[in-house]
């Protein structure tokens, strides 16, 4: 058994199980208990579609898939399996390999924008409530609509304290603005900044090109996440991989019937995609999830139960690898007899109990045949990686690093003009301007209060304190007009935002 040139082969056991590349993109599901084998099956999915000319996408949180940037050793239970199943070409070899982190410190830099990122994910990121989400809805809709670039936290904490400080003015056009709100939206970003979320914010942005190149041999390249210190924050590590879908799904073109995809996106530990996460966001996610294969993109979710994944995005799932599932408790029993119902029959055995019976590097495999029909589910033993089964040294991984040819576009961070640098700037613009009349003024009052009597003096005195405090009113409100007048100058007219309130890029 080998790959051909339109299927790839997985596994064998009552029968061989191929994933035909045509279908790839009708997205897929990984499960299985811990320790029962997906890390070596998505390993083995990754080598497959770099063999096929498909560039992939992994989060590596344990750092054990690293091993795909390495030769695998030799054993007599991979030769026993080889030989068990007829594969053909086998050998042990490296695969070509990105490495990323969004730290920069076991990869290149990962970076986007506050802008790139939308409110609605940020939101998320920053666990906001539904009025505080409301107050960020309204900064980004100030900055588009008046071209202030957000591209780091620096910006958005700008943009949020000039919001608070015209809240009233602002609350006629966009709604209210409750200064407790922008308050609550600070802290949470101190809270984030502190947890490493400052380092993914900022420019240059990730080209979503650079994640769907390969190698000279026509090797898809591996896009491989560090995400063993980012996993420790669920919520980062989440809303990153969200806004990543969602940057694809919104800047990729139509393509129409391919016969292999694009790209194929493994979103690892998959639960904590949907935890927590309101209606709204799970109902976005289900429609990008329906509408992205049609730009070449499979979606693969992994995640120890099946259950963790709304019904609504599971039954999109068209091709499944399901490892042995555990029925320890009587909610273990149900997800088990879902997970079971959920594949086409095999007459040669019963599904739910050899669920149970599955051993290390066995998996349920159904995928979809001719026409998209799901075929039948088949107990395969799952091949045997050609790379190592564990993770590399930090001299291997630094040689990697080295050896890619992004560094120089990534592992610098640029910081350009942006909506800071902005609003400080008209902010010193319209103090200079009033001020300058304030200096044309004083001549004349002086003269006003030399021949005036004291009574006159002490009207005029009242008058001067008086009309400084308009003065600098009126700054605010000149300011507060500056910025209503330039609604489409600076940087442009309002920029498009997709279904995550992610930024359209033009």
């Amino acid at each position: 058994m080998q790959d051909t040139d339109t299927d790839l082969f997985l596994g064998s056991g009552t029968g061989p199980a191929w994933l035909k590349l045509e279908y790839a993109n009708r997205h897929g599901l990984i499960a299985g208990a811990t320790g029962t084998g997906k890390t070596v099956t998505v390993q083995v999915l990754c080598e497959a579609f770099a063999r096929a000319g498909v560039p992939t996408f992994v989060a590596d949180v344990k750092g054990d898939l690293a091993g795909l940037a390495a030769a695998g050793t030799p054993h007599p239970k991979i030769d026993e399996r080889i030989n068990a199943m007829g594969i053909e070409g086998y050998g042990q070899r490296p695969y070509p390999v990105c490495f990323w982190d969004l730290f920069g410190e076991d990869g290149h830099q990962i970076r986007a924008s506050v802008s790139d990122m939308g409110p609605l994910i940020l939101s998320r990121m920053l666990r906001l409530n539904e009025t505080q989400e409301g107050v960020l809805n309204i900064a980004f809709a100030l900055a588009d609509d008046e071209g202030l670039p957000l591209l780091d936290f620096d910006d958005l904490r700008a943009l949020l304290i000039h919001v608070g400080n015209h809240a009233e003015d602002f609350s006629l056009r966009y709604g209210h603005v409750a200064s407790a709100s922008v308050g609550a939206i600070q802290r949470a970003l101190l809270t984030l900044q502190q947890q490493g979320g400052k380092q993914f914010i900022g420019e240059p942005a990730l080209d979503l090109r650079d994640l769907m190149r390969l190698n000279a041999q026509g090797q898809g390249i591996i896009n491989l996440l560090a995400a063993h210190t980012l996993i420790q924050n669920p919520r980062l590590y989440a809303s990153f991989l969200l806004w990543l879908m969602s940057e694809l799904f919104e800047e990729l073109p139509e393509a129409g019937d391919l016969n292999r995809p694009k790209l194929v996106f493994f979103f690892d530990e998959a639960h904590l995609l949907f935890r927590d996460a309101p209606r709204a966001l799970i109902e976005r996610i289900e429609q990008v999830a329906r509408l992205i294969r049609s730009k070449g993109v499979g979606l693969y979710f992994i995640t120890q139960n099946p259950g963790d994944v709304p019904g609504s995005i599971l039954g999109q799932l068209g091709n499944r690898m399901q490892h042995a599932l555990r029925a320890y408790t009587p909610a273990d029993a149900k997800f088990l007899r879902a997970a079971a119902g959920s594949f086409r029959p095999n007459a040669a055995f019963d599904t739910e109990t050899v669920l149970t019976e599955l051993g290390i590097g066995e998996a349920l495999v159904s995928t979809l045949e001719e026409k998209g029909v799901p075929g039948v589910v088949q107990r395969c033993l799952i091949r045997p990686p050609e790379t190592r089964m564990g993770p590399i040294s930090e001299d291997e991984r630094e040689d990697g690093i080295e050896a890619s040819s992004l560094g120089a576009k990534y592992d610098q961070a640029i910081d350009r003009e942006s909506a800071a640098e902005l609003l400080q700037a008209r902010m010193a613009q319209e103090i200079n301007r009033h001020e300058e009349v304030d200096a044309d003024e004083v001549p004349r009052r002086a003269s006003r209060r030399i021949s005036g009597s004291s009574r006159r003096s002490k009207r005029v005195q009242k008058t001067r304190t008086s009309r400084r405090q308009t003065t600098a009113e009126a700054a605010t409100k000149a300011l507060v007009r500056s910025l209503s007048s330039s609604l489409g100058r600076e940087l442009g007219k309002s920029l498009g935002r997709g279904l995550f309130g992610s930024r359209r890029r033009r």
